[in-house]
C-alpha cells in the first residue's frame, strides 16, 4: 500500500526526471545547429568563436556599408582577412575538427546585419547537469518506493 508521502515523493522524482529528460533533448551536448542574427553597431567589433566537427557545414552573411572580415578555420581551411562593401556571404565545410573564429569590424557609417548558421558541439557541462537531474530523480523515486515497502525505524 502506497502512503501519501510515498506518492508525493514518487511524483516529485518523476517531475525531476522529466525535467532532466527535457533538458537533455533541448540542450544536447552533441552536435547542433546555432542560428545567429545580430546587428553590429558603427565602429564596433563582433567576434564569434565555436568548435566545429570535421565535414560540418557553416555559413554566414554580413550586410552593411563597409566592414572588415577576418575568418580563421582549422588547419588549411578557409582563411580570410579582407575589407568588404555592401554584402558578403561565406559558405564552407570544415576540413579538420577545431575552432573556427570570425571577427567582423564595422568600418562604415551604418550598422551591419550579421546572419549565421553554424553546426557545432554543445557545452559539455550541460551533459553533467542533465545526468545529475536524471540520477536525482531516480534516487528520489527509489527512496520513496522503498519507504512504502518497509518504513525504517525513526520515520
Amino acid at each position: 500500500m502506497l502512503t501519501r508521502t510515498t506518492v508525493i515523493g514518487i511524483c516529485i522524482g518523476a517531475v525531476i526526471l522529466g525535467i532532466g529528460v527535457a533538458s537533455m533533448i533541448l540542450n544536447s551536448p552533441f552536435l547542433h545547429t546555432k542560428n545567429i542574427e545580430e546587428t553590429i553597431g558603427v565602429e564596433k567589433l563582433a567576434t564569434y568563436e565555436f568548435t566545429a566537427p570535421k565535414s560540418s557545414h557553416q555559413n554566414f552573411n554580413a550586410t552593411g556599408e563597409k566592414f572588415h572580415v577576418k575568418l580563421q578555420t582549422p588547419s588549411d581551411g578557409l582563411q580570410v582577412d579582407e575589407d568588404f562593401k555592401k554584402e558578403v556571404m561565406f559558405d564552407w565545410f570544415v576540413l579538420k575538427e577545431g575552432t573556427n573564429k570570425i571577427e567582423i569590424k564595422n568600418t562604415g557609417e551604418s550598422e551591419i546585419i550579421f546572419q549565421g548558421k553554424f553546426a557545432q558541439y554543445g557545452d559539455p557541462t550541460y551533459l553533467a547537469h542533465n545526468l545529475l537531474l536524471l540520477i536525482t530523480g531516480v534516487i528520489i523515486i527509489g527512496l520513496s518506493g522503498a519507504f512504502s515497502i518497509r518504513k525504517p525505524k525513526g520515520f
